[in-house]
C-alpha cells in the first residue's frame, strides 16, 4: 500500500513538473501545437532531452508528433468519441486521473515540524553515521626483496609522497600502478586483513617499514588521509529527513482513511 502511494506520488509530481516546465512550440497542425511537452512523451519521458539530440533526430521526432496529432484529428473527426469502448475508456482515464490529483493535493497539506525532524534525527543518528575511511596508495610487488629495496629508497627520500607514486609506476605489478599507486578513499574493513591491519597502524603522511604480505604478494603502502567515523549534522540531512516523514506521514492518513471507508462501504468480494 505504502509504496503505492508513494508511486502515485511521484507520477503526479512528474506531471505537475512537467506542466510548469517551459513549452517551446516547434511546430503547428491546423492550428494545435506541437510543444516541448508533446516531444517529450514522443520519447517516452526516459529523461532525454529533445535539445540535446542530433538535429536529424529531432526532425524525426517532430515528424512524428505531427503524424501522432494528424491521426489523432482524423480519428476524432471520425466519430470515435461517440463509441462505448471510448467512453468506458474515458471514464477510467478519468477516475485515474481523479484519484492522482486528489493524492496530490491531499500530499500537499501533510506538514512535518522541526520538532518531529529533530525527534527522528536524534532517535535515528546511527542512520546518519559516515563510516571510517582512509585515503592510501600502495606498491604491490612479487617478493619481500623488492618491497624492502623500495622501502629503503623512500627512506632516503625528502619527498616521499612524489617518490612513492614515481615507485609505483615504475615497479608496481598492480593495476593501480599506472596512477601512482593510489587506492582512493576505502573503508579498511573493505581490504584483507593483513593490508587493514597496515593501515590502521599508519599514521598521516607515513609509509609501512616492513613489506606487507597478502595473497597477491608485498605490499608498501603510504597512508595519505584518515577520517574518522562522525554523525552528520541535522542541517545536512533536514531535508531528507522532512520528505521521508511526509511520505510515511502521509502514507498513515491514506491508510486510515481508506480503512474507515472501507467500515462504511459495502464490498463484496466474488471467489
Amino acid at each position: 500500500m505504502k509504496k503505492s502511494i508513494l508511486c502515485i506520488v511521484a507520477c503526479v509530481t512528474l506531471v505537475a513538473s512537467m506542466a510548469m516546465a517551459n513549452d517551446k512550440v516547434y511546430a503547428s497542425v491546423n492550428g494545435a501545437k506541437i510543444t516541448n511537452s508533446d516531444l517529450s512523451k514522443m520519447l517516452g519521458n526516459r529523461g532525454i532531452k529533445f535539445e540535446s539530440l542530433p538535429k536529424v533526430q529531432q526532425k524525426k521526432v517532430i515528424e512524428q508528433a505531427i503524424r501522432k496529432e494528424l491521426l489523432t484529428s482524423h480519428a476524432i473527426k471520425s466519430g470515435v468519441e461517440k463509441s462505448s469502448s471510448y467512453k468506458k475508456a474515458l471514464k477510467q482515464v478519468r477516475s485515474e486521473l481523479a484519484l492522482e490529483i486528489w493524492m496530490q493535493k491531499e500530499f500537499s497539506k501533510v506538514h512535518i515540524t522541526t520538532k518531529e525532524e529533530k525527534t527522528f534525527y536524534n532517535k535515528n543518528k546511527a542512520k546518519f553515521k559516515t563510516k571510517e575511511s582512509v585515503s592510501a596508495s600502495h606498491i604491490l610487488v612479487k617478493t619481500k626483496k623488492e618491497a624492502e629495496q623500495i622501502i629503503k629508497t623512500l627512506e632516503k627520500s625528502k619527498n616521499v609522497q612524489s617518490e612513492f607514486a614515481k615507485l609505483a609506476k615504475a615497479k608496481s605489478v598492480g593495476p593501480t600502478g599506472k596512477n601512482g599507486g593510489n587506492l582512493g578513499k576505502f573503508n579498511p574493513k573493505q581490504m584483507v586483513p593483513a593490508f587493514a591491519k597496515a593501515v590502521n597502524t599508519l599514521k598521516v603522511g607515513t609509509f609501512t617499514k616492513t613489506p606487507v604480505k597478502t595473497q597477491f604478494g608485498y605490499h608498501v603502502i603510504y597512508l595519505q588521509a584518515k577520517q574518522k567515523a562522525k554523525i552528520i549534522s541535522f542541517s545536512t540531512v533536514k531535508k531528507r529527513i522532512a520528505q521521508a516523514l511526509k511520505q510515511e506521514k502521509f502514507a498513515k492518513n491514506i491508510k486510515k482513511l481508506s480503512e474507515n471507508l472501507s467500515k462504511k462501504a459495502k464490498i463484496t468480494i466474488k471467489k
